[in-house]
């Protein structure tokens, strides 16, 4: 149940911090989801490492492939809005 209740508190203050970014911040923003994202990476690795086929591991492969969907997208996009800053 705590855990619950701490989720959901970051969940409206996360929604609060996030509506309040100005657009030109969106960038830094990104690159450090993107960097969330690949923790979320190496935690899922650790979680799929066991030998046994179970539930968590199949989750945990799951989380891997997500993650690096992110990541990957995540830094695409980042580096498109940078090129369009170049002359």
């Amino acid at each position: 149940m705590a855990a619950l209740f701490v989720f959901v508190l970051a969940s409206f203050a996360g929604l609060e911090v996030i509506t309040k970014v100005p657009p030109t911040l969106h960038t830094p923003l990104m690159s450090g989801a993107n960097a969330i994202s690949g923790i979320a990476v190496i935690g899922a690795m650790v979680v799929a490492g066991p030998d046994q086929l179970n539930l968590t591991v199949w989750l945990g492969l799951i989380a891997i492939v997500f993650a690096t969907i992110n990541v990957v997208g995540g830094f695409l996009v980042t580096d498109r809005m940078l090129q369009m800053f170049k002359k």
